[in-house]
């Protein structure tokens, strides 16, 4: 069994290229070099910094927020939603939305860091989506969207004059692409402004998630009017709300659009799409507006690569798939001889509500998950292996008074842990830790306990790892992911 390739080894890749939940990414190319961020909501680190040859293999080379501040509990589907990423200026520069907090930007030097600390650009409730362009003339602008669950409203796009470095907005804004006066039109949001042959264009997603499209705006002035066309819907594929992503060029001046697709519990996966400019000047993108599910390798002869998945272990830290739901203490973990060893804690008994639990992205083709667990800890203590979204299912070592049992136990949403399965007592604290999941999302435990994975607020579900108790430590040696 092998990791998913999109790469085909003989000069052309399938769809996806990046088969796990990479939500609304934003891509760019600066020389020979495709770098690429996504939305992580309320994870920790965020904004992960993806790199590039080809636009097909990709490695996490770095995060831009190491921290979110003062993030100390669980925040489902806030925090850090659609980034725009941009080069101007010999500098990095990311903008994002924070829906209760505002829009917010950061720049770095270089792509792997250091990026500087967050700076709210305009504060306020339901600003989202942003993305900032330069034109010819120095001028500098700023588009954005609206999150109808924090201010009522919707499905329209606002811009606003930006000072040059990006520090200040420079007026209230002006709606200039407004969904609810175009037939059909809902949920209009994610754009991005990029200028070409005369034209502005603002490439925005419509439609919602899972069934949604993705739509070109064009107007000779910036601020309009704008007149639409609808270039990539599903069509006659199975490939449902291809949309909210990023048109770049290759060094070979061929032309590139990269969106997500939505698959319900492994999140929103990502497809890469031919694009063409027409005779009529409008992009066509997919095959005549429909998404492919392949092609040939935007530039040739680079090595392949993936985000990397499970661990080992052995590097004496974390590797970059791994994330927290809070900002992490050192206390809480440390990594040696091949183990991750967690801190047994206090703290929420529901496993959606609790901050010390470190996970990683659900892969999207069928897998395994094996770890093998000990647990060294005080009776009352439990830890194991979770597959979480709005409902959760969980197999591990739990220290009763009679003795370790191996438990599988799950929550529907808002609801009480109930056993799966029942327990199963233990000789020792040590047990190896399986779960089988299928293309569907269905989980099979090593002890038989069958478990329906769902995405959680914006995001897939996600594989974690777990501690619980007063006092004491669980290790976890190696974490592997098979993919078929």
């Amino acid at each position: 069994m092998s990791l998913w390739n999109p790469g085909l080894g003989d000069g052309t890749y399938h769809n996806p290229v990046l088969n796990a939940d990479w939500s609304d990414p934003d891509v760019i190319r600066v020389g020979e070099d495709f770098y690429l961020t996504t939305s992580t909501f309320a994870r920790v680190p965020g904004l992960p910094i993806l790199h590039s040859r080809d636009l097909v293999n990709w490695t996490i080379v770095a995060h831009a927020l190491p921290e979110l501040d003062g993030l100390t509990k669980p925040e489902p589907g806030c925090r850090v939603w659609a980034p725009s990423l941009r080069y101007h200026d010999g500098k990095f520069w990311i903008f994002w939305g924070d829906p209760d907090r505002g829009i917010h930007v950061i720049t770095a030097t270089h792509a792997r860091g250091p990026w500087s600390v967050p700076r709210v650009l305009k504060p306020g409730s339901g600003l989202i989506d942003p993305c900032p362009f330069w034109d010819e003339d120095g001028s500098a602008y700023l588009i954005h969207g609206w999150a109808k669950s924090r201010t009522g409203f919707n499905n329209r796009l606002t811009l606003h004059r930006m000072s040059p470095d990006g520090r200040e907005v420079l007026d209230e804004g002006t709606v200039i692409i407004d969904g609810d006066q175009l037939p059909g039109y809902s949920t209009l949001e994610g754009p991005k402004l990029y200028k070409r042959d005369g034209y502005y264009w603002v490439f925005a997603p419509a439609g919602g998630v899972a069934d949604g499209w993705q739509s070109v705006f064009r107007a000779k002035d910036i601020t309009g009017p704008y007149e639409d066309r609808i270039v990539l819907k599903q069509g006659r594929t199975n490939i449902n709300g291809p949309h909210q992503g990023a048109w770049v060029d290759a060094p070979d001046g061929s032309h590139w659009f990269l969106h997500f697709q939505d698959r319900g519990p492994f999140g929103r996966v990502v497809h890469l799409q031919p694009m063409r400019w027409a005779e009529d000047s409008w992009p066509v993108i997919g095959e005549d507006g429909e998404p492919v599910s392949g092609g040939r390798i935007p530039v040739a002869g680079r090595r392949a690569a993936v985000p990397p998945s499970g661990d080992t272990f052995l590097s004496g830290k974390l590797g970059p798939q791994w994330h927290w739901p809070v900002n992490p203490k050192p206390t809480w973990y440390r990594i040696g001889g091949g183990a991750l060893v967690l801190a047994c804690l206090p703290g929420p008994d529901d496993l959606r509500e609790r901050g010390q639990l470190v996970a990683q992205r659900l892969p999207g083709p069928p897998f395994v998950t094996r770890t093998r667990l000990t647990l060294d800890a005080a009776p009352g203590s439990r830890a194991g292996l979770v597959i979480l979204g709005h409902d959760y299912a969980w197999l591990g070592i739990e220290l009763t008074a009679d003795g370790p049992v191996l438990v599988c136990r799950t929550a529907e949403a808002a609801g009480p842990e109930r056993d799966l399965v029942p327990p199963v007592p233990l000789q020792r604290p040590k047990a190896e830790l399986t779960v089988e999941v299928d293309a569907f999302g269905r989980c099979v435990f090593a002890t038989g306990g069958v478990f329906d994975a769902v995405p959680g607020h914006w995001v897939g579900a996600v594989l974690g790892l777990f501690a619980a108790g007063e006092a004491g430590w669980a290790g976890f040696h190696g974490f592997a992911i098979d993919c078929s």
